[in-house]
């Protein structure tokens, strides 16, 4: 093997210069070709020594544009969603605006519709503000409804505004009654850990009263404070019982007030039984009959228009309450 030195540097620099030369030259030859023959050498390239490289910049064109589908698409999705989350909003609304103009017209001139309006101040979450007040008949311990039923009491009138309590305040009392007038007792707020375990308690039953699951609660009005007949809650348990005298059991309530926008309020002259506004809740045995009412007229009202089918069907809630 000859030695590594200035010959072979020498070679490798007149490589170099012939290389640069040829290389030159050919441009040169290249640039006075026909463009026919252009095209067909840059043909030749790009299907053979350019082709890894075109390949490469064509995957990465089609992955950006394939980002660029999945922005345009999320965005599309997101507005979709946020569409049938607020038109799922308006139906919920306008559907339990329909059931309260319906208890408005069975509640007569003894009731009036107002805004329920949360101070959304630490403290005052079981508050609330109506927009009636003593100038339209409202008073301190008039009941405020929807059309699940009891959503809470006035607390305190002024001339243009009430404040009103829902049933989550701990001073919240109400004489309750079974529906089918079996059973009589206190519903009172049992508040829990959070604010989301806030329960209510049927105290006072008799101890062998037998009250079943599901069984509904009405307001007795005994105490002469709510009138009588407003639903409450339903049967959820046993909460405690003292000996063999005294028992409670849980209520799950009919109503939740974090979500009530609109209610009535009772006014001077509301009558002392209420029980007429919920015919299908206040009779022993009305479900029975209703079930029976069923399935006697079969499917009849498939044939209703929609307008009727709303007005017809269950308020919010009650299916889940029962």
């Amino acid at each position: 093997m000859p030695p590594y030195g200035a010959d072979t540097e020498a070679l490798g620099g007149k490589r170099q210069r012939i290389a640069a030369g040829a290389i030159v030259s050919a441009s040169i030859v290249i640039l006075y070709l026909p463009p026919s023959v252009h095209q067909g050498l840059a043909w030749a390239l790009r299907e053979s020594a350019l082709r890894p490289f075109i390949a490469t910049q064509r995957r990465l064109a089609d992955t950006r544009l394939r980002a660029e589908r999945v922005d345009v698409l999320q965005q599309q999705l997101d507005s979709l969603v946020g569409a049938l989350a607020t038109q799922a909003a308006v139906e919920e609304e306008n559907r339990t605006l329909r059931w309260l103009l319906d208890l408005s017209a069975r509640a007569g001139p003894g009731f009036r519709a107002t805004s329920v309006i949360r101070p959304g101040t630490p403290g005052s979450e079981s508050l609330f503000f109506v927009d009636l007040g003593t100038r339209d008949g409202v008073r301190a311990g008039a009941p405020v409804i929807d059309p699940r039923g009891l959503v809470g009491v006035i607390r305190e009138a002024r001339a243009d505004a009430a404040v009103g309590m829902d049933w989550t305040h701990p001073d919240f009392r109400a004489s309750a009654m079974l529906a089918d007038g079996s059973g009589f007792g206190m519903v009172e707020a049992r508040r829990g850990a959070f604010r989301e375990d806030d329960r209510l308690v049927l105290n006072g039953a008799a101890y062998y009263e037998e009250v079943p699951s599901g069984a509904l609660v009405l307001t007795s009005g005994l105490s002469g404070v709510l009138p009588r007949g407003i639903p409450i809650g339903t049967i959820d348990g046993v909460a405690d019982e003292e000996g063999r005298w005294r028992r409670s059991y849980w209520l799950r309530p009919r109503v939740q007030p974090a979500g009530v926008t609109h209610a009535l309020v009772a006014v001077s002259g509301t009558g002392v039984d209420l029980s007429t506004l919920w015919p299908e809740e206040g009779a022993p045995g009305a479900s029975r009959a209703r079930g029976a009412e069923g399935r006697r007229v079969g499917g009849a009202d498939s044939a209703d228009s929609r307008g009727d089918s709303v007005s017809r069907e269950e308020p919010p809630g009650l299916r889940d309450s029962r």
